[in-house]
């Protein structure tokens, strides 16, 4: 299957990047390189992409895309590594940094990759292969408690304890091996439900656990900053409410905002501004993208500039 990823927000994105000509910029979900080509277009000899993805199928696809391009390094690894990634190309820091958090139209449409509730496939959910932690393995084995916190924390699902409770007690009597066996599981346990796919908040929320997405998003958010140089911006795409939220705290934890109470007379605690938000209000996509991309739909853009 062709690997097809809609380069959401486009031109929203390049726009807020604010690329120099001779800049370095990271795209470090590299996907489809819808982005990463149009980044790498404006560069010229002197400046520089690095992309990453965890993806065999991404990184094979991209490095088709990008082949014409001599300024473009592509490395398959985690975002979260972005530190050791820039320390082994020799580079200290960055002008630019890209993040796409959402899953690519191929992972979903592939039934091979066990993503989605529409698709009869193998459960799996895996953006990198490699994991030995798959959504079979997190539905076969985890425990009643542990399926109820992360189905209502990270799906932010009503239905969590019932969903859990039925999935503990078919896999009883069989393994749970199918997108579409847990898809009828999850369809038992929460009875009538609105115009969403019942499953949609679910498999987020096994997606979300599979691939550690939550979890190490803070630590990279804050290293990328890091690496930014002053006037440098880090532009981020959620899909969700729980990205979206985190991926604003993190931003306003950088804009230096005092956190001494109110009635100190001076303040003590020190903090300073790192980062400029750019984004006063969020960017959403437009009515033209969304006819074209209904996937765009939940997409907010958020940019910081380093100070």
């Amino acid at each position: 299957m062709e690997f097809k990823h809609y380069p959401v927000m486009l031109n929203e994105c390049i726009n807020m990047l604010n690329i120099k000509q001779d800049g370095i910029y990271v795209d470090g979900t590299l996907g489809g390189a819808g982005h990463s080509f149009e980044i790498a277009k404006r560069l010229n000899s002197q400046g520089g992409l690095i992309g990453i993805d965890q993806d065999e199928d991404a990184i094979k696809t991209a490095t088709q895309r990008l082949y014409n391009f001599s300024n473009v390094t592509i490395v398959k690894d985690n975002n979260k590594n972005i530190l050791n990634i820039l320390k082994n190309l020799n580079i200290e820091s960055v002008d630019g940094i890209l993040l796409d958090l959402g899953v690519s139209s191929y992972q979903l449409d592939n039934p091979e990759r066990g993503f989605s509730y529409n698709k009869d496939a193998l459960l799996d959910m895996r953006m990198n292969k490699d994991n030995p932690l798959s959504a079979q393995v997190v539905v076969n084995t985890y425990s009643y408690e542990d399926l109820t916190k992360i189905i209502f924390e990270y799906g932010e699902e009503k239905y969590a304890k019932s969903i859990a409770k039925n999935i503990c007690k078919y896999r009883e009597e069989q393994p749970i091996q199918t997108t579409l066996q847990l898809v009828e599981i999850i369809k038992l346990s929460v009875g009538k439900y609105d115009d969403k796919h019942p499953a949609k908040r679910t498999f987020q929320a096994i997606r979300i656990e599979v691939n550690g997405e939550l979890k190490i998003l803070k630590q990279a958010i804050t290293d990328m900053i890091s690496v930014l140089k002053p006037q440098g911006r880090l532009c981020i795409i959620t899909f969700h409410s729980l990205e979206d939220r985190l991926v604003k705290n993190i931003f306003a934890d950088h804009l230096g905002k005092c956190i001494c109470p109110k009635d100190l007379p001076v303040c003590i605690c020190g903090k300073k501004p790192v980062v400029e938000l750019i984004t006063k209000k969020v960017i959403l996509p437009t009515e033209e993208e969304l006819k074209n991309n209904s996937r765009s739909k939940s997409a907010k853009l958020r940019v910081v500039e380093k100070l």
